[in-house]
């Protein structure tokens, strides 16, 4: 086959313009700075353990017992033993991070262009348009790189499915194969999940067409063909998730525990998360118009208004002189809340999730031109994902979805759902232009579709521009207590809601000038007074001045460091240094941030607590018993922090950072005098409230009889001491007169840990809600835990023969495309 070079380089130029845009957009790193990412610094925290295994082995850890008592490590960046869709994953994203993650939108969003059939020009701008889409661009500051590594593969994977639709069954299942692979090796299932959803709509659109132009053995065929593929591209993937499977049993996306809540009423047993967290980011109705406004609900959370705005200027107006210490301090809190831009109802909003009205409004003028399967599966998509973004605010149609959607009540917040949202409209926005661009439209067709879409989206923004403050509701969540803050009342709430009407009034003017100056191109070209290109131009400089000056509002100069500073993201307090010098086993309870949800403590310590989006469920069930809306520290929270031998607890007092020795210490182990025999897990953690130091161990009937507990005793000088310690292999030497349970500190985990006494093989209790536990036989005895997860064995097998077979197919398609072709 004869390679046409003029017809390659073209694209091959448009992927140098990738790598020179994603470099240039997050330029500081070229000089060696790094992109501060608040969620990968929490990351370097909570999997410091493994990272520094790793680099002094060159060896992998699979359990880590830095965190939440001991977890697998298995969503935290554990590597697999032949994972070559990694290793091709990683020389796709060549170039230095973040500027990888953004490369990677483009390159995937132009190849989705090219299947279906769109000039590279076109192709240039779209994925232009959807790298350069605020929510994508502030999900790589945050540091949600995994999210975004998800998302850059939808485009890729979506090229897959279109290929087998028309009818390239083997390049279609070669592309689908390795794009799935490669979609499941980011490693964001949440992410997958949406993705999926919007394949099943597209599904069903091309069944629907399928039936009408009765052709559905080439339907049928092609769904085949893309599940063999799918069913490949899991086995690819086999050992991170078949592990991270059995882990989610055991975390708080499983199955819960008890059926009471701390206070012993009944609550219903979920087999994942409860409605309250999984809705708690829900988009706010109004809030939708942020695709094509970006501050019709303020921006940020962090932005505050500026010196000169109406409700600054009414705080100015205010005597502090003439109020309390109490009435002052109270009104500080209201006019530090107040005073954020973003008035909507979510909690917290990096920034508004912004298409850029220029793609949206080139979108809409597509559903004037195309018609068929594409139009209405984009439309579907789009329907479904902002309905979903409602959450609690669409109660209905989200608890329809947790009760009867499989796998749906795995994940919270709710609004990411407008990733598809994302992905549908410039996929639109491109094929809009496209269909503006062909010749076997008529003259006629396309001027009414500019006069419709023109003046019915101008229409829109003019409306909202000089009548929205008479239109929207611009009252924040906060407004009742301004109001009923005698000093503050209705002229500061006044004042506000003029400040925001401001924004919604500068964004809607903007908007109508940028799709002012895109409709007179289309018009201009229409006219024959300009080409394609020229209007391609047009289009391009008007998209990315918009999306990129408001992007640099959220990533500019001062959201990089130093690379030191990215290195040693957590200050090192005297605290940290006084427990440090202690070299026995134990763990810390650092208060000095979020002990639950912060890196910053399994950075330095072996942690009671840490950050991820999975604990495991039993830690957040005690945190949720005996941790929750407490003030100070009580003896029931000591007495837990002693079953994980948590020695030390910093605090921040009047001196600084002290680090205070917990009153109780059970050690690493510890014999009991007697236990509790209980009916159930509900029971089993209320009576942890009955523990008094090492004396009791509370377990249930079930677990008793696992071990054939009958009776127990300890002695005076019976001792278990933690002898040599690696991670994954605790060995202990015990000494009792007498038979009796051994208590050890350690995160109960049912999969993957066995426990030998003297060599010989013996059950593991769970005790104390929590713990493992052992009988042990009387006398002098070496007991050794170790963690070898089968797991992970038959994983990795499973990834070396679907690796095998996938890259034989890969050989084998190629040669039979090209022979085909010559």
């Amino acid at each position: 086959m004869n390679l046409n070079f003029k017809k390659i380089v073209p694209h091959l130029a448009v992927f140098v313009v990738f790598i020179v845009a994603a470099l240039a957009y997050f330029n500081p790193i070229l000089s060696g700075k790094k992109l501060y990412q608040s969620d990968i610094v929490q990351y370097k925290g909570n999997a410091r353990q493994l990272i520094d295994h790793r680099a002094e082995t060159g060896e992998e850890l699979y359990w880590t017992d830095a965190v939440f008592g001991g977890m697998p490590t298995y969503q935290l960046g554990a590597r697999y033993d032949y994972d070559f869709i990694d290793s091709l994953d990683r020389a796709i994203r060549f170039l230095p991070r973040p500027a990888d993650y953004l490369f990677l939108y483009f390159a995937s969003f132009y190849i989705l262009m090219l299947v279906m059939r769109v000039d590279w020009k076109i192709g240039l701008l779209g994925a232009l348009a959807f790298g350069f889409s605020t929510y994508l661009i502030i999900i790589i500051g945050a540091g949600h790189n995994s999210k975004a590594h998800a998302i850059a593969y939808f485009p890729l994977v979506l090229s897959g499915i279109i290929l087998v639709f028309q009818k390239r069954y083997l390049f279609g299942f070669i592309v689908t194969a390795i794009a799935m692979a490669l979609e499941l090796q980011a490693n964001h299932p949440q992410m997958t999940y949406y993705l999926l959803l919007m394949l099943l709509i597209v599904a069903v659109a091309y069944l629907i067409d399928a039936a009408k132009k009765q052709i559905l053995s080439h339907y049928f065929k092609s769904i085949l063909i893309m599940f063999v593929a799918g069913v490949l591209a899991l086995g690819t993937n086999a050992g991170n998730l078949l592990a991270t499977n059995q882990y989610s049993k055991e975390s708080t996306r499983g199955i819960n525990n008890l059926s009471i809540d701390a206070q012993g009423e009944s609550v219903e047993k979920t087999n994942g998360l409860d409605y309250d967290y999984i809705t708690d980011y829900s988009y706010g109705m109004s809030e939708s118009m942020n695709l094509i406004l970006p501050r019709f609900a303020g921006g940020g959370s962090a932005e505050v208004f500026n010196e000169d705005s109406k409700s600054r200027a009414q705080l100015s107006r205010i005597d502090p002189s003439s109020m309390s210490e109490e009435e002052l301090d109270y009104l500080n809190q209201l006019v530090s809340i107040s005073q954020r831009k973003y008035w909507g109802d979510q909690a917290i909003v990096e920034a508004p999730a912004y298409l850029g009205v220029s793609v949206v409004f080139l979108a809409f003028l597509a559903l004037f031109l195309i018609k068929g399967r594409l139009k209405w599966w984009t439309i579907a998509s789009i329907l479904l994902a902002l309905l979903l973004s409602y959450g609690k605010n669409l109660s209905w149609l989200t608890e329809f979805f947790i009760d009867y959607v499989p796998f749906y009540n795995k994940f919270r917040a709710v609004t990411s759902i407008q990733v598809i949202i994302e992905l549908c409209v410039p996929i639109l926005a491109a094929i809009g232009l496209l269909q503006f661009f062909n010749e076997k439209n008529s003259l006629e067709t396309k001027k009414k579709a500019l006069l419709y879409a023109g003046a019915g989206f101008s229409g829109l923004l003019l409306i909202i521009a000089l009548l929205g403050s008479y239109i929207f509701n611009l009252n924040g969540p906060f407004d009742e207590y301004l109001l009923d803050f005698p000093q503050l009342g209705s002229r500061y709430v006044k004042a506000l809601k003029e400040d925001r009407f401001a924004m919604i009034q500068s964004d809607a003017f903007k908007a109508l000038l940028y799709v002012g100056l895109i409709c007179a191109a289309l018009y201009l070209l229409l006219s024959d007074k300009i080409k394609e290109t020229a209007v391609l131009t047009i289009c391009g400089v008007v998209i990315l001045f918009d999306l990129i000056s408001f992007n640099n509002n959220y990533i500019d100069e001062d959201s990089y460091v130093s690379a030191r500073e990215y290195d040693f993201v957590f200050d090192k307090t005297p605290a940290d240094e006084v427990v440090l010098q202690d070299k026995s086993h134990f763990r810390v309870y650092d208060q000095l941030s979020d002990p639950v949800n912060s890196g910053r403590a399994p950075y330095f310590h072996q942690a009671f607590g840490g950050y991820h989006g999975a604990k495991p469920r039993r830690f957040q069930d005690l945190m949720n018993f005996y941790f929750a809306n407490e003030q100070g520290i009580t003896k029931e929270q000591l007495e837990i922090l002693a079953m994980f031998n948590a020695k030390y607890i910093i605090v921040q007092d009047r001196n600084g950072t002290v680090a205070q020795q917990n009153p109780i210490q059970n050690g690493n182990a510890w014999f009991v005098n007697k236990f509790k025999t209980v009916q159930d897990q509900n029971e089993e953690i209320l009576s942890l409230k009955e523990l008094n130091s090492d004396s009791l161990a509370i377990i249930t009937k079930e677990q008793k009889e696992r071990i054939g507990l009958q009776e127990i005793h300890k002695d005076t000088t019976a001792t278990i001491l933690l002898k040599d310690y690696k991670t994954e292999q605790l060995t202990y030497s015990s000494s009792n007169s007498k038979e009796g349970l051994a208590v050890f500190s350690e995160m109960y985990y049912p999969y993957g840990w066995t426990a030998t006494i003297d060599g010989k093989e013996a059950p593991i209790a769970r005790v104390n809600y929590a713990l493992r536990a052992l009988k042990v036989p009387a006398g002098k005895h070496e007991i050794v835990f170790k963690f070898v997860p089968e797991i992970v064995k038959t994983g990795s097998m499973v990834m070396l023969i679907s690796n095998i077979i996938l890259f034989l197919v890969i050989i084998g398609g190629l040669f039979f495309i090209f022979k085909k072709r010559t």
